[in-house]
């Protein structure tokens, strides 16, 4: 009888695994990250969580030169590194990664409590900085993500700082506890508090496509899926992941393309079939502005200056 209490530990010689009768984690040490967040046999993940700085450009930060001026961050949005991994199992800290040969002392018997594995990440930037993503996670499969950035001078505004999900298949609808419609810093005034259903993953009818979608000062978040890529499981009922605030609440949005896809089209049919759920969890999150499309830029208040850190938080729940 599986021991719910603990969690299995697979030391391998690319992977750490960590797996009880409920989930089975994959963290690649050569991708820099979780690769696989499998939940009652269903996959969540289709790419590995990254670090996110960029959003798709608003006509109002192409009309004031914004776009131009931060495109650094679009590199490293794209091109992410990892330069270090860090990994503590129960109270027992790695000083190097258990992988060839130091996992050959390992069984297939290795238990956990908890395991925090901390991913480090240079930016392609001039100058550089560096980021970084922690899973904590303990045995009932719960996982703490906590992302910080690290300020350095010299840098433009970020568009914004985040985490980026990409699920194998399309949500079919999402609930969430927070504020109504699409919030920006610069756009909550006539939002109301409460808990929301949004069905599939409706686009804001822009005339060009471009940022859209963001929920602010959420508490909580459910995304409901109903197919999945492996067309041998049979899926009878919609099957949920949920997304809980940690110390504060987060920001979010969950579309069918992501950032880069947005940027490249210049009219909704130039997008392409949706196929994907792109959640993005996001700490710091630059304002639209809007005062006008020709050059007024986002109020100071609502930019999100690189030279100071960054920290947010929140709770990936396997249940």
């Amino acid at each position: 009888m599986a021991n719910l209490n603990k969690m299995k530990v697979v030391y391998g010689d690319g992977i750490l695994g960590l797996h009880n009768q409920d989930f089975e984690y994959l963290f690649s040490y050569e991708r820099g990250s979780i690769e696989s967040l499998k939940i009652k046999g269903k996959e969540w993940l289709y790419r590995p969580i990254y670090p996110t700085y960029w959003r798709a450009s608003t006509s109002n930060d192409l009309g004031n030169g914004f776009s131009y001026e931060s495109a650094q961050w679009l590199g490293a949005d794209m091109f992410p590194r990892c330069t270090d991994i860090d990994l503590t199992v129960d109270s027992h800290h790695f000083a190097k990664l258990p992988i060839a040969p130091l996992n050959n002392k390992f069984t297939e018997n290795e238990e956990a409590e908890t395991v925090q594995i901390k991913f480090t990440y240079q930016t392609p930037t001039v100058p550089t900085t560096e980021s970084s993503v922690t899973y904590f996670v303990k045995s009932n499969g719960e996982i703490t993500v906590t992302a910080h950035y690290n300020g350095h001078k010299g840098l433009p505004d970020l568009p914004v700082f985040g985490i980026r999900m990409i699920m194998p298949t399309v949500a079919t609808s999402y609930e969430y506890t927070g504020l109504s419609g699409e919030t920006y810093p610069d756009r909550m005034a006539g939002a109301k508090e409460g808990s929301y259903q949004v069905n599939g993953m409706p686009l804001t009818p822009y005339l060009v496509p471009q940022e859209m979608g963001m929920h602010m000062q959420t508490k909580q978040l459910k995304v409901s899926r109903e197919t999945t890529l492996n067309n041998a499981q049979v899926v009878n009922h919609p099957y949920a992941l949920s997304i809980c605030q940690d110390k504060q609440p987060f920001n979010f949005s969950l579309l069918p393309y992501t950032a880069e896809e947005l940027e490249s089209a210049t009219h909704d049919e130039e997008l392409p079939l949706a196929r994907r759920a792109v959640l993005v969890i996001a700490g710091p999150v630059r304002g639209v502005g809007g005062i006008d499309s020709w050059g007024a830029a986002v109020e100071q208040q609502y930019t999100i200056p690189a030279d100071q850190d960054y920290n947010f938080s929140f709770i990936l729940n396997a249940h």
